[in-house]
């Protein structure tokens, strides 16, 4: 075994104590947003191995059996259980494979141009993530980075999705409502018309009857005797 494998399997036998502290370790829903880090398995570990090791760490996390620290070990509980939902998905696996893939490739390019700049420097292009332990560690980093990057990215697109849905449903809802007034607009019309019909022919008689007073009414017009001509 080598001094990486023995460093990697010394890490993995932790207390549940010590397991719980790890998943709730500063920076920890930054790290845990990588399920093979939460379950301390490599991404290549078969899907039934990842079981096993699903099973014993949510027993050695599960609040009931840790009740002197029920709430760290809840959010433990839950980051395993989350982890192993995951990665038991063939669609989430498979995208978080193509994580760690991209993550190595990233990491690759970039001790590429630091080696560059050394050999361009004139020093030895030497770099301490030549040693396979070192390497694995900014690795778990650049993995654990891209993790991270990718639900900040899929947080603002829910985040933009629920503001589109929220839009339209807010305009739905007014255009109920604007349909809902104008049915209850049309309904009083109609139910008004009769009403209206009705006022107009009073009033309509009434005007007529007020004309008809005041031509009986009206005062004669004086005519003035003709005046005849003097005869001579």
């Amino acid at each position: 075994m080598t001094e990486v494998k023995q460093i990697e399997e010394a890490d993995k036998v932790l207390t549940p104590p010590q397991q719980i502290e790890r998943l709730n370790r500063p920076g920890s829903k930054y790290f845990n947003l990588n399920p093979f880090d939460v379950l301390q398995v490599a991404p290549d570990t078969s899907i039934d191995e990842v079981r096993k090791k699903y099973r014993k760490l949510s027993i050695l996390v599960h609040p009931d059996k840790n009740p002197n620290d029920k709430e760290k070990a809840q959010r433990a509980f839950d980051a395993v259980k989350k982890s192993w939902e995951t990665l038991n998905s063939e669609k989430d696996r498979t995208e978080c494979l193509g994580v760690v893939e991209d993550a190595k490739n990233r990491l690759d390019q970039k001790l590429k141009q630091k080696r560059k700049k050394l050999k361009k420097d004139g020093v030895s292009n030497d770099i301490p993530e030549d040693d396979p332990y070192y390497y694995q560690r900014e690795l778990h980093k650049e993995t654990c980075k891209l993790f991270a990057d990718l639900a900040v990215v899929r947080q603002e697109m829910e985040m933009r999705q629920m503001n589109e849905r929220n839009r339209q449903r807010q305009q739905e809802i007014q255009q109920q409502e604007a349909a809902k007034l104008k049915k209850e607009w049309d309904k009083n019309y109609e139910e008004s018309r009769e009403e209206r019909v009705s006022s107009w022919q009073d009033f309509q008689k009434t005007a007529k009857k007020a004309k008809k007073r005041k031509s009986s009414k009206a005062p004669k017009v004086f005519k003035p005797p003709k005046v005849r001509m003097e005869q001579r």
